[in-house]
This record gives C-alpha cells, sequence and structure tokens, in this order.
C-alpha cells in the first residue's frame, strides 16, 4: 500500500464529485490548511463544528471532508475568540486540513442525492431539473482508404467513437474525392494543375463537444492531406446529463400518511412535517437534499406525487398545495446520509488505487433541532 498525500485524496474524489458540477458561487474546495502532506486518516462529516475538529483530533485525522462548507460567506478578520476563529485555530494547530463538497456532491452521480433516493427505494431515476449537459458532436471526414485505418485509429486514440461501453466506433463509406491542386500546394497525391481522383472513405465519428479541440488536433496530425475535407455536426443527443434533486417511482404504492412514516423510518428521524391529504396515493416520488423550496415547480413539472426535501417555508408550503403536490420535510440533517457513503465510496477507490488510507465516519450529532412531542 502506498502513503498518500492530501491531493491525492482529492483528486480520487473529484473524479466522482468534480468541482464543475457546483452551482456557481458555491465555495466548495480547500477551506482550511494545505493538501500537499501526508494523510493517514480522513474525517468523513456533514458539518464542522469544534467538536467535529476535537474528533478529529482524538482520532488523528489530518483531514476532513465535509458536506457543508465551514466557511460559507468569506471572512474579513479571524479572531481567535469566536467560535469559527478558535475551529480555524484549531485545525491550524493540529495541521488538519479541511475541503467541502456541496451542490457537487449534490449532483454528482452516486451522490447525495441519490443516496437519498436508494434509502427511500426509489427506482428508475432522473434530476428534478438539469444543471448540465453536452451535446454530442458528429465529425465526417474524407480520407484515402490506404491511410483510413491509421486516421481511425489517431481519431480513437483522441476520445472519438466513444459510446457507453465501447471504444473505436464509426462508420464508413466509399466514394472518389477529386480535386486540383494549384500554385503554391504541396500536394500528397496528385500533381500541381493536373486534375486528381482518389479512392477515398467517408470516416464518421462521435464524441462529445468538449472534446472538439482535442480531436480536431489528432484529425490534422493524422491525416495525410494538406487540406483535409471534414464536416461537423451538433447533434440533437446530449449526454454527461446532471441535475439537482432525483424524481423516481417507488415499488408499491402507498398513501401519503404511510410515505411520511416510511421516510422517518428510512431517515430515523424523531419527526417530520408534511403537506397534503394524508390519503393521497404516492407512487412518484422527488427528493432533494438541503433546502428544496425553489424546486416544487420542477418536480410537480417532473410529475411527482411528493417532495421530500428539508426547511420547508411556510408560503412555499402554500404553494405546493395549490399545485396539488405534496411535501414531506424531514429536515436538512438527513443529507447526514452522505458521511457513511462518501466514506465508502472513497475507501473502495482508494484501495483500487493501493493507497494506504483509512476513512472514519463521525459520530458527531449536528443537528440542531431538538423536538418536543
Amino acid at each position: 500500500m502506498k502513503k498518500v498525500n492530501g491531493c491525492q485524496i482529492i483528486e480520487v474524489f473529484e473524479k466522482w464529485s468534480p468541482k464543475k458540477l457546483a452551482f456557481e458561487g458555491d465555495p466548495i474546495g480547500l477551506h482550511i490548511g494545505q493538501l500537499n502532506r501526508q494523510v493517514n486518516k480522513v474525517l468523513v462529516t456533514l458539518d464542522v463544528n469544534e467538536q467535529v475538529i476535537d474528533e478529529a483530533i482524538e482520532q488523528e485525522a489530518n483531514l476532513i471532508i465535509a458536506h457543508h462548507p465551514p466557511i460559507f460567506r468569506p471572512l474579513k478578520t479571524i479572531w481567535t475568540d469566536t467560535p469559527q476563529g478558535k475551529m480555524i485555530e484549531k485545525c491550524i494547530k493540529h495541521d488538519i486540513a479541511v475541503y467541502a463538497a456541496h451542490t457537487n456532491l449534490d449532483i454528482a452521480k452516486g451522490g447525495v442525492n441519490d443516496m437519498l433516493a436508494d434509502r427511500l427505494g426509489i427506482t428508475d431515476t432522473e434530476p428534478i431539473e438539469e444543471t448540465s449537459s453536452e451535446h454530442l458532436v458528429k465529425l465526417a471526414v474524407f480520407c484515402p482508404q490506404t491511410d483510413a485505418d491509421q486516421l481511425r485509429k489517431e481519431l480513437a486514440a483522441a476520445g472519438a467513437g466513444a459510446i457507453g461501453d465501447y471504444v473505436g466506433c464509426s462508420f464508413s463509406s466509399h466514394g472518389i474525392g477529386r480535386f486540383t491542386p494549384v500554385d503554391g500546394a504541396n500536394p500528397t497525391i496528385g500533381e500541381v494543375g493536373e486534375p486528381t481522383s482518389v479512392d477515398e472513405e467517408r470516416i464518421e465519428v462521435v464524441f462529445p463537444e468538449s472534446l472538439q479541440p482535442k480531436v480536431i488536433k489528432a484529425l490534422f496530425a493524422a491525416h495525410p492531406y494538406e487540406e483535409p475535407a471534414f464536416d461537423l455536426f451538433k447533434m440533437q443527443q446530449k449526454i454527461n446529463v446532471h441535475g439537482i434533486g432525483r424524481v423516481g417511482r417507488m415499488s408499491e404504492e402507498m398513501t401519503l400518511k404511510q410515505f411520511a412514516e416510511h421516510v422517518k423510518d428510512a431517515f430515523k428521524v424523531p419527526a417530520l412535517r408534511f403537506v397534503g391529504d394524508p390519503e393521497t396515493s404516492i407512487r412518484k416520488v422527488a427528493v432533494l437534499g438541503g433546502d428544496g423550496n425553489k424546486y416544487i415547480t420542477a418536480a410537480k413539472r417532473k410529475g411527482a406525487d411528493v417532495l421530500v426535501t428539508g426547511d420547508l417555508y411556510y408560503h412555499v408550503a402554500q404553494d405546493a398545495q395549490s399545485l396539488g403536490l405534496a411535501v414531506v420535510d424531514p429536515g436538512h440533517n438527513i443529507e447526514k446520509i452522505m458521511i457513511e457513503g462518501v466514506a465508502r465510496n472513497l475507501s473502495k477507490l482508494c484501495n483500487e488505487m493501493k493507497y494506504d488510507i483509512e476513512f472514519i465516519e463521525s459520530k458527531v450529532n449536528t443537528e440542531p433541532f431538538q423536538f418536543l412531542f
């Protein structure tokens, strides 16, 4: 097993939950300390407070991965006699780095919202609202038959022609290419001033739009012609679709009251609030960790019978009633499901890399609310 530093751990993490998925302005990434030190233990937590820092010190963890950013708004000063300042001071004194993954972890496939959906038994899920995607691009290039195999190979090496679990996908058709080199040309085939005909292949490959510069560079490097002839077509088909929240179906229909009990049991919360007729039938379910007030219309548009989310506002609850959308609010803290999920997934990924690292699940309860029954 290999010793690793924080940069290597975060590199593994960001392949699963890349920063580019986060909402604009979301303060993700390294908050305290540095990542270029050796890391032996990582503490995974929902929130960062002084108790969590004390837990990290006790467990001898030198990196904390949190869901909620501990420094959400820019600091003008760090006074170490304030709770936040004291927390920062402790981290620095004990060489503990703190890294936050917020909306990028919400959106990532297998991230917080997928964890919540899995816990509720929701299947065939899709995002409540798309946040990013890219179109496929088709390249059609004309090449002498004698050079077609090599060009296909180079395009594939640049990432073109990868479809699902298949690579090197392409389509070819044969024809005759005609051209006349003029003064200043340095033709691979033919002579200046002489009309030329060549047996050619039309090679078609598709690739994500983000790979276009790399694919075009490979095309010009590998193509035998001085002036390759090619077309680019932006396709309607999207790939790498990501979004916030999840909506899918339950295996069995139940009433809203039964479903609320199911949510309460699934997330082990002492109490919850719900909006809607208790006898309403529930089959299609939307779930969004944290504050989902902005997404009631999107959830209804997706055909959801109910939205499971936290921090529900009074007037938003009334709006949901008007839309005919039930809402179940088990609180913001159900996102603590990420503690086990992140620790388990990162442990698996790092084991595959032969990294000598231990992931610890925080046991500190960061739920600020208490309930009176």
